[in-house]
């Protein structure tokens, strides 16, 4: 959906309730379950915890190119994977189950990664209590996705912590980056109103068996939007993210993360979005082989309203000027960016009023011109976010749909 600015409370609205209604969390518990919870089809009831009732579902190619797929549904964490590009996959893994307190919300959804040794790295957030306030579980795999570590949390922080992104580098170190509410905890302690919350980062080398003090790269965030990430040509983690600008500015922003600490926050595009709300509703980035930033994102601000594209070719010192992604008579969300060599892929979806479909648009230049946009898939009902993946030169659209079906569509080729 699109909510313009006067709706914009009561979709907000709609999306807590579509949500479900919170409770405190079951005890996290790891074992292998039945092949039942992974169907072709799904089901019409959608009361199980397989692929065909989940509400998101995020995939990973491992280096000998099997496909990993990590999903959420009816308040449990799975994972399962395929060998023949998502047709069948192997029984599912119950990595955890909570209940109605999984974070299921719009933004929120597992991350997983593996490295070059196919050792395999599992993130997602549950909620703590009813006032949203969550916390980060991380479980780890050693055989190939049979088993996995019982689940713990990724920090000691009693706070709240939420949206978890992760990337994996090629050497094997994993980058995770979150919403942290720690600095807002402390502040209401002290009697202080602070909005949002911060974006956190920590860095692992042993493969997620621990990683290193917790870091913040911007202490000002809004707190309920994910978290956009994408390697640079040295393997930096780069992030786009809604931060909290002076005024209640709540912009987007990309930042560099070395190895010394956090660079420059800065704006992808003067917005000017003054809210107090959660759009539910985060940015995607891919850098390209050049170094070029590609960013996609949403806003309702008052200068431009829709979903927009911008690319910088100075590591975010300045962008160029935002472009509409989709018609503006439409309702465009979701766009998601992956970038090989000189070849950037756009999606998102658009909903029609009866279906949903994901369209596409490339650019062979890095960034400069456009091909015609196209579509690539359709469904009525539920659908989940349209997401790119690579396999060597091979580039898919991940897409995960409840009236048919999760869809692992082969978009095109790195030239």
């Amino acid at each position: 959906m699109n909510p313009t600015p006067s709706s914009l409370n009561r979709f907000l609205l709609l999306g807590t309730l579509l949500s479900g209604v919170l409770s405190l969390p079951a005890q996290a518990q790891m074992q292998m379950d039945h092949s039942s919870m992974v169907s072709a089809k799904p089901s019409n009831a959608c009361q199980g915890a397989g692929l065909e009732c989940a509400n998101a579902a995020t995939p990973f190619f491992t280096q000998d190119g099997k496909l990993l797929l990590a999903w959420t549904a009816s308040g449990v964490v799975a994972v399962a994977q395929s060998s023949d590009l998502g047709k069948t996959f192997s029984p599912a893994v119950k990595i955890a189950e909570h209940g109605k307190s999984l974070d299921a919300g719009a933004d929120a959804r597992p991350q997983i990664v593996a490295d070059k040794q196919g050792n395999i790295f599992l993130a997602y957030a549950f909620f703590k209590d009813t006032s949203w306030n969550a916390q980060i579980n991380t479980a780890r795999s050693t055989d190939g996705a049979k088993t996995f570590t019982k689940p713990e949390p990724l920090v000691s922080d009693r706070s709240s912590q939420r949206f978890p992104s992760v990337l994996i580098k090629p050497d094997g170190d994993i980058f995770i980056s979150w919403i942290d509410k720690r600095l807002v905890s402390a502040a209401k302690q002290g009697g202080q109103n602070r909005l949002g919350g911060s974006i956190a980062y920590s860095f692992s080398q042993d493969g997620g068996k621990s990683f290193q003090a917790e870091r913040f790269a911007n202490e000002s965030s809004c707190e309920c939007c994910r978290i956009g990430g994408s390697l640079d040509p040295k393997d930096n983690p780069v992030l786009a993210y809604r931060a909290i600008f002076p005024g209640g500015i709540r912009d987007q922003a990309s930042q560099v993360i070395l190895a010394s600490g956090a660079g420059p926050i800065r704006k992808v595009a003067d917005d000017n979005w003054k809210t107090d709300a959660c759009p539910h509703h985060g940015p995607s980035i891919a850098v390209s082989n050049a170094g070029t930033y590609h960013v996609a994102w949403y806003t309702q601000g008052s200068k431009r309203s829709g979903v927009f594209y911008a690319n910088s070719s100075n590591q975010g010192a300045s962008y160029t000027k935002p472009s509409r992604v989709g018609s503006e008579s439409a309702n465009v969300s979701r766009p998601y960016l992956l970038a090989l060599g000189q070849q950037v892929w756009l999606v998102w979806k658009e909903f029609d009023g009866v279906q949903s479909s994901v369209y596409l648009k490339e650019s062979s230049d890095d960034g400069k011109t456009w091909a015609t946009p196209k579509i690539l898939s359709s469904t009525a009902g539920y659908s989940d976010h349209p997401l790119l993946l690579a396999q060597r030169n091979n580039v898919f659209l991940s897409w995960l749909t409840r009236h048919d079906g999760y869809q692992l569509i082969n978009i095109g080729q790195k030239q």
